[in-house]
């Protein structure tokens, strides 16, 4: 049988790792290629011409004065950690199948757990923002979920106490193969709820297949073309080969969750989420998660703790 490329590709091992980013030099260099890969251009004037306070590892500009560090104006800004460590904790959340928590971040970085919670999530809104730019087309499965177990005597299914709904989506291929996936939590599963998300995150025309709820019926609204298919529920349809990728795919994230994070605030629930579909669907070049990451943590603006503790906007 014919191995799968995808699945059986080396990645970025931590040997490699530690050739490429295993000092303080190396990871500068790094940095500096990721924020201007043309050359030091100053943020304040946009003039070219510079020296370097190599005592402060600063930059100044020969035009206006100011002066620029490697990090400052980007998420990786406002810490004290060396940048061995920040790189690391780049290759820690990009390599592993189901990432990586909090407690196991802090261990692998040797930094307290608080430490590691806000480096991990100064880099989770990275992954989201740079994920919601390219909609499935085509043909997608779609399917909803809720993150949270049942409470002992209170509602069961739909709109239960302590229950975060998210939505599902899984672009296929025409042999049936999963192509890209978008997962996206919200204020609830209703018909205008998902006529906004389809909006955002479809292009007009993809033939979306769901199952019977009417809240689906929604993505009619954005130009896409529902079809819905009456499943019944239970295990018969978690079956169904019409919704096998979405199906695994959910199953995929829930142990994920569970298996990984264990516990953690629903509020947060889209940066968790959008871990997970950022690593899938790059997932063809492993390889280049750390360079890919790096370049786009140091094209977001900083991110202070206030705002890290917030709840975040459904995807």
């Amino acid at each position: 049988m014919k191995r799968n490329r995808v699945q059986f590709q080396k990645g970025l091992s931590p040997g490699k790792f530690l050739q490429r980013y295993g000092s303080e030099g190396p990871c500068e260099q790094a940095v500096f290629n990721a924020r201007w890969p043309d050359g030091f251009r100053c943020p304040e004037c946009g003039s070219r011409r510079h020296c370097r306070i190599r005592s402060r590892k600063l930059r100044q500009c020969n035009a206006c004065h100011r002066q620029s560090s490697l990090v400052a104006g980007t998420i990786l800004a406002a810490t004290q950690l060396p940048l061995t460590v920040r790189l690391l904790a780049i290759h820690l959340l990009t390599q592993g199948q189901h990432g990586v928590s909090s407690l196991e971040l802090a261990r692998q970085l040797g930094v307290s757990r608080n430490t590691a919670w806000k480096v991990k999530h100064k880099l989770l809104p990275v992954l989201k923002e740079r994920d919601e730019r390219v909609p499935p087309g085509g043909i997608v499965q779609v399917d909803d979920a809720y993150r949270g177990g049942e409470r002992s005597g209170g509602k069961r299914g739909r709109g239960a106490a302590g229950k975060t709904p998210f939505v599902a989506a899984v672009q296929v291929t025409a042999a049936g193969q999963p192509a890209r996936m978008r997962l996206s939590s919200g204020a609830g599963l209703r018909k205008k709820t998902l006529a906004a998300w389809a909006g955002r995150h479809l292009q007009p025309g993809t033939e979306v297949h769901s199952d019977g709820p009417a809240c689906f019926r929604g993505v009619a609204g954005a130009g896409c073309e529902h079809v819905p298919t009456v499943t019944g529920g239970g295990q018969r349809s978690c079956a169904d080969s019409r919704f096998v990728r979405v199906n695994t795919m959910l199953g995929n994230v829930k142990q994920s969750l569970a298996g990984t994070c264990h516990s953690f605030d629903g509020k947060h629930l889209p940066r968790y989420l959008a871990e997970f579909r950022y690593r899938f669907n790059r997932r063809y070049d492993l390889e280049a998660l750390v360079p890919r990451l790096l370049h786009a943590s140091v094209r977001t603006p900083p991110m202070p703790y206030r705002l890290l503790t917030l709840a975040e906007s459904c995807g």
